[in-house]
């Protein structure tokens, strides 16, 4: 079983390129050209230099002895947190402004859920002297307002999205009616790997320097490469698919995902799309997707605005569909406390995403000797608003009544 992808752009029965016609071009230019660009010289030597004297890779590989302590075995952090911009969106961003260079491409476009995406964009597009525009969901706006200032820091024009669950879903959607109407001159960055091939595959191969630092890190300090779990969170998964991509096809390495289970996979707000979804076309490729039975999509929610999508990528899709991958569904308030126990025994604050990721270990058995590698995909200052909240209700409920009754608005 092969979990690369196929020269017509799919991971097995998922992926491919369904897009509007004004879009073909745009599409076939990619399809034809991004490999040649990315496997040149010239690329290589500019885009491994601003990853190691820009972005400040290669990130640390840590071992987090009191998170071991409490649950045995030997438990890394990669610490993608500690990357420029604050999360692992930072690798894909400078690949493709660089690929977006090579088109003679002169206005970028993205989306954004948590804003890190939004954020990394308006940061490579300041380097270069792009145009920037990022879309952003209302309710994400709301909710990650320092990303927001940011990113207009930055000089990017943040327009902002109220229709739908005023989410990352519909911030997709505004981006690309931007880049059907804007079809010459413009370049969509999109920030996970979701979207039309040849999107899910380069935006794997950018991430993709995570597993291959964590090799390196871990023949260093272990005497081998291979941990025995690697865990991470999916939303639309790209950081997923860097910490997965260099073991793919080696089973001895169990590959775990989190998703965003919001107040609970029966309670009608959750984004458990492995558990909820079916196959679906969302957003320019099939892949797993929440809909009804008539194929309207399903409003997701979780605290996370990183994993408040609706679908993941067609990569994951396919893993699950094998078997490859086990995918946990995580309750906004497991993320919370998992958050809150890396913060008191490591001194690290996590973004509410990677705090999904942290949330699989109380549900494993871990033997002493197993090595872990969770993908700390981002630090946690955007989050500070929600944690805030919680930790303020902590103060006036018992925790025992916590499942039932905590309520969280954003």
């Amino acid at each position: 079983m092969s979990y690369t992808i196929d020269e017509n752009g799919y991971y097995g029965s998922y992926g491919g390129a369904y897009i509007p016609e004004m879009l073909y071009r745009n599409i076939s230019q990619l399809q034809d050209n991004y490999l040649k660009i990315i496997n040149s010289d010239a690329f290589q030597k500019e885009y491994k230099q601003l990853l190691a004297d820009y972005a400040g890779r290669p990130s640390p590989l840590y071992h987090a002895r009191r998170l071991s302590d409490k649950y045995g075995g030997k438990i890394y952090l990669k610490r993608e947190d500690l990357n420029h911009t604050g999360s692992h969106k930072i690798n894909n961003t400078i690949g493709q402004i660089l690929v977006a260079k090579h088109m003679n491409k002169k206005r970028i476009i993205a989306e954004t859920g948590a804003g890190q995406h939004g954020v990394a964009t308006a940061t490579v597009s300041a380097l270069m002297g792009l145009e920037c525009v990022v879309y952003m969901g209302a309710l994400d706006v709301k909710r990650q307002a320092p990303n927001v200032a940011r990113m207009k820091m930055l000089g990017a024009k943040v327009i902002t999205a109220h229709s739908g669950s005023q989410t990352l879903k519909d911030a997709t959607n505004e981006a690309i009616r931007d880049w059907i109407n804007n079809p010459e001159d413009t370049y969509y960055l999109i920030g996970s790997v979701v979207g039309p091939h040849p999107y899910p595959d380069m935006v794997a191969r950018f991430q993709s320097i995570i597993s291959e630092e964590m090799q390196q890190q871990l023949m260093e300090k272990e005497g081998a490469p291979d941990p025995d779990r690697i865990l991470a969170c999916i939303g639309g998964g790209s950081n997923a698919a860097g910490a997965f991509y260099h073991y793919l096809d080696n089973k001895k390495v169990q590959l775990l995902a989190a998703e965003g289970a919001g107040k609970g996979i029966t309670s009608g707000e959750s984004a458990a799309t492995s558990i909820l979804g079916s196959d679906g076309i969302i957003h320019g490729s099939k892949t797993l997707l929440m809909q009804t039975s008539d194929g309207q999509i399903t409003e997701p929610y979780s605290l996370s605005a990183g994993l408040d999508y609706p679908g993941i990528g067609p990569l994951h899709a396919h893993l699950i569909k094998e078997k490859r991958l086990h995918v946990y569904p995580i309750t906004d308030i497991e993320a919370l406390e998992a958050a809150m126990e890396l913060t008191t025994l490591e001194g690290i604050i996590p973004a509410l995403e990677s705090a999904h990721a942290l949330a699989i270990l109380p549900k494993l058995e871990i033997r002493k000797d197993e090595i872990l590698v969770i993908n700390l995909s981002g630090r946690g200052e955007k989050d500070m608003d929600a944690y805030q909240k919680y930790f303020t209700y902590l103060k006036k409920h018992p925790k025992d009544e916590l499942e039932k009754s905590f309520l969280f608005v954003p």
